[in-house]
């Protein structure tokens, strides 16, 4: 009887120490868990900014490149305006070339 008492009082001890370690162990995964989302929450929030910047950029992307394609419109209607007065003058040189 005190062999099976003793032997109960061991087992108990060992359960009280596996519990124990199990909370320990529980604890730790809770924090880790609690480290985890903190970090979630902060990619999640790098992420949002960097969408805003993205979209910020395109914007910016987008007015600079219609800005270009104007600038290119006024040069090349330029250079055509440019075309028809050399032609032009090109035409009056030999109108009065061959008048001579």
């Amino acid at each position: 009887m005190e062999q099976e008492l003793q032997s109960l009082r061991k087992r108990n001890k060992e359960l009280e120490k596996e519990a124990n370690e199990g909370r320990e162990r529980e604890d730790l995964l809770r924090q880790r868990l609690m480290h985890a989302r903190a970090r979630l929450r902060v990619v999640e929030e790098a992420e949002e900014r960097l969408s805003v910047e993205i979209g910020e950029l395109e914007g910016d992307a987008l007015e600079q490149t219609r800005a270009y394609e104007s600038h290119i419109q006024q040069m090349l209607d330029q250079l055509a305006l440019a075309h028809k007065i050399i032609a032009a003058s090109k035409n009056a040189t030999r109108s009065g070339g061959d008048e001579m």
